[in-house]
């Protein structure tokens, strides 16, 4: 006998004639030949003549060189049970019971898996779509968590409306205490120099278009607790700067010499800004940070390994750089260049493990790295955050690519397109206040990430707003002073 070949798997589907049933067992057939690449699949009518069922189960066992697996829809009906019956006691090949009330999709899977008994390419389809489905199921908690339960919304609404949002305008240090230090203000993050130790604040500063444009309630609660779970789970590959968060705000880091350099990691073939790998192909650019581009890339497509494309730290604008240039230009040595780039790929393919886990893509980052008081190449700044990282939904990313869609993602986009679509945020002096609605929306999709990429229950702190903070930075400060 010959080995069985793809082609020689076969599926007879019986339904009954109703408007209904023609629906679903069509769309089965569809499923198993673009999910699974079943493609030999026939419909019959379960009305048909016992002699004529019996003539099909004859001709399908006589048939050496293909194997044929039988499913009947709704084997509850009269018909369906004289069908079910017949296949079961005349054929040798397997006959499988269909609900229509189940969904198509898992329908078909049914009949995939007792086809992938057969067939190895069947095997794997069955395999990615039950990892498909187990990523989609975790996008659907996070999202009915984080919509559906009360004390998400009713929190980030009442940290809304007492104003509890993080500013770091109104953050006080007991002078008395000893410890107390100027702020020096960022986009989004503020810090405090001490002798021996820095404290990041990470606001809920949302900003956009070179301004800021709203406060986001626990938005910098997410992206400090963020980082501080990457930083946990990477400590084993590079040294970190962290060394403790006091307030879910609040970290206080190593004093590190900062390189000068943006270690952009990618796996994709996408962006927008001038420095994004996609951009710059579009314009024409074949070699992109010393790596040779082949012709025919497609926006969105995985590239064949990840990329190293770091940009250069400049006032002016950022460049995207060679590493063999970052040498050449005298930014960094390359024992340095060397070290910090193997730590960067490293930690990238360990979020990239972990995000697949938690249904996600990590499709890009930045890292910045430093040097600490002895010396030591060191982790530093934010570690795969929402607003440092491009994340993209594993479950529906094939899918989309196939039919030409942009992936999905959480988006956090809407409210810059809302500025956007009411005033002219570069040139207007004055912009009109966000409406609540979206800001707190954009706050739910921020803590639905956290959740989703650190599968750790967010845990809203709503005592204080910013009066706590300047007690919980000297706090922070004395512990790692004096430690």
């Amino acid at each position: 006998m010959m080995p069985l070949a793809e082609q020689q798997l076969k599926v007879v589907i019986f339904s009954g004639e109703d408007e209904k049933a023609t629906i679903f067992s069509s769309s089965i057939s569809s499923i198993l030949a673009v999910k699974f690449g079943i493609n030999h699949v026939t419909l019959r009518s379960t009305s048909l003549p016992a002699d004529r069922i019996l003539s099909l189960i004859q001709s399908a066992s006589a048939d050496s060189e293909s194997v044929v697996v039988f499913a009947i829809l709704d084997g509850t009906t009269a018909r369906g049970v004289v069908v079910a019956e017949l296949l079961r006691s005349q054929s040798v090949f397997p006959a499988i019971l269909l609900s229509p009330e189940q969904h198509a999709t898992l329908g078909a899977l049914e009949i995939a898996r007792v086809c992938g008994l057969v067939s190895a390419s069947t095997r794997r389809s069955v395999g990615q779509m039950l990892e498909s489905m187990r990523q989609a199921s975790l996008v659907d908690d996070a999202q009915i968590r984080t919509k559906g339960s009360a004390r998400y919304g009713q929190a980030i609404e009442a940290s809304y409306d007492n104003t509890f949002q993080i500013t770091g305008e109104h953050v006080v240090m007991d002078a008395s205490k000893g410890l107390v230090a100027p702020r020096l203000t960022g986009k989004v993050r503020d810090r405090y120099e001490f002798e021996q130790v820095l404290a990041l604040v990470t606001t809920d500063r949302q900003s956009g278009f070179d301004r800021m444009l709203a406060l986001v309630p626990f938005k910098g609660a997410v992206l400090n607790l963020t980082s501080a779970y990457w930083f946990e789970t990477t400590k084993d590959i590079v040294p970190n700067h962290l060394i403790s968060v006091p307030h879910p705000n609040v970290s206080i880091v190593k004093k590190c010499k900062p390189f000068p350099i943006e270690f952009v990691v990618r796996s994709y073939v996408t962006g927008s800004t001038a420095t994004s790998i996609w951009k710059n192909y579009q314009d024409g650019v074949r070699n992109y940070c010393g790596h040779e581009l082949p012709e025919g890339l497609k926006k969105n497509q995985k590239l064949w390994k990840n990329l190293l494309t770091p940009t250069t730290k400049e006032e002016e604008h950022d460049r995207p750089i060679s590493s063999a240039d970052i040498v050449s230009e005298g930014w960094m040595t390359q024992e340095d260049l060397d070290e910090c780039s193997k730590a960067a790929l490293a930690v990238f393919a360990r979020g990239q493990e972990i995000a697949s886990k938690h249904g996600l893509i990590l499709v890009d980052t930045k890292y910045e790295f430093g040097t600490d008081a002895n010396g030591t190449v060191t982790l530093i700044d934010e570690v795969h955050t929402p607003d440092s990282s491009r994340y993209w939904l594993s479950s529906s990313y094939q899918e989309r690519i196939a039919a030409g869609l942009e992936p999905e993602n959480i988006d956090k986009e809407f409210l810059r397109l809302w500025f956007r679509d009411h005033c002219d945020p570069y040139k207007d002096e004055i912009i009109p206040e966000a409406p609540k609605d979206l800001v707190v929306e954009l706050a739910r999709r921020y803590v639905s990430l956290y959740e989703m990429i650190t599968w750790k229950d967010f845990e809203f702190e709503t005592g204080g707003g910013e009066s706590v903070i300047g007690e919980a930075i000297q706090m922070g400060v004395k512990q790692a002073t004096e430690s």
